[in-house]
């Protein structure tokens, strides 16, 4: 992951809006405070660090860029301490400002970050702040104010496929054409997990194929939710409940996982509305009290259950 993070702005492959716009504003010099946020593996620390780069020399990076992330102290003493002195001294020389990078910042105290509102106001002549972070809500309103906000969305599988091909033929890698779309599926636009996917599955199986994925990242696979499915509507009670749990002793699954997969097939298989909009409440029910750390057991004869009394309710209605 780190062997391929992407040291320049025009290596990043995602969110070419953004990118031109920061772009213009460093070539203009006009660069304000940045506010970056999205969901992670989708290249916000990427981008600025590659900002920071253009910016910079290699050795003027340590005196003129301080980055903070969140395994670093950053509660309000370091922000009245090591960060306003970093910001209060003056570039010698050199004209251009300062940069503080402070990543992960949604973890900062409430504290560090109202105290964080007037340094950052205060030193705006030769310091600019770059926060980044997961959640735009735990960051108080009056830093949003202060910065320009960019949302990085998960990336789409047309940009991440070229990406993973790159590192693929670099590393000289076996991969298959359903590995890919698994690789893709997976990591849900998430750029870092597709890799780490990728890495560990080849460090396992040597080739990159769909069923290896999957095995390998603890997914259940297709094929085996399109059994679950099937026993489910059409065995009786005790045969699928036998077949399933033997199913997830053999192949290690979770039924978090099975119900994730199952509620994309329900949406994919043709259930009368009223009837598969009952099913879905149910689906919800038994999410949620297997999140509240409920008897797997029991939840499986609830999962069971709820299709069957759909399937009778079908039956009924036909």
């Amino acid at each position: 992951v780190e062997k391929y993070r992407p040291q320049a702005l025009s290596e990043l492959v995602s969110h070419q809006d953004i990118l031109s716009t920061v772009q213009r504003f460093i070539s203009e010099d006009r660069l304000p405070h940045l506010l970056l946020y999205g969901p992670p593996g989708t290249g916000k620390t990427s981008t600025i660090l590659a900002c920071a780069r253009q910016l910079y020399r290699d050795r003027e990076f340590g005196s003129m860029v301080l980055e903070l992330n969140a395994s670093d102290d950053r509660g309000i003493d370091i922000v009245r301490g090591p960060i306003l002195s970093f910001a209060s001294t003056r570039t010698i020389f050199k004209k251009g400002f300062k940069l503080v990078i402070l990543d992960e910042a949604d973890a900062m105290t409430q504290d560090a970050q109202n105290a964080l509102r007037r340094v950052i106001e205060k030193f705006t002549e030769n310091t600019r702040f770059c926060l980044i972070c997961n959640y735009l809500s735990k960051i108080i309103p009056a830093l949003q104010s202060r910065c320009t906000r960019f949302r990085f969305g998960p990336l789409t599988p047309e940009l991440m496929v070229p990406r993973l091909q790159h590192v693929i033929q670099e590393e000289g890698v076996d991969v298959t054409e359903d590995g890919m779309k698994a690789l893709v599926t997976l990591s849900s636009g998430d750029m870092r997990r597709a890799l780490n996917i990728l890495q560990s599955t080849t460090m396992a199986f040597g080739k990159v194929t769909e069923e290896n994925v999957y095995t390998c990242t603890g997914h259940p696979l297709k094929s085996d939710i399109a059994n679950i499915l099937d026993w489910m509507l059409n065995q009786d009670f005790s045969t699928a409940y036998r077949k399933i749990t033997e199913l997830k002793t053999l192949k290690g699954l979770a039924l978090q996982d099975i119900l994730t997969e199952i509620h994309l097939f329900v949406h994919r298989v043709d259930f009368p509305p009223s009837i598969r909009i009952q099913l879905l409440i149910k689906l919800a029910d038994i999410e949620y009290r297997l999140a509240a750390g409920t008897s797997e057991k029991i939840q499986l004869s609830s999962l069971i259950a709820a299709f069957q009394v759909t399937r009778d309710l079908i039956v009924a209605e036909a």
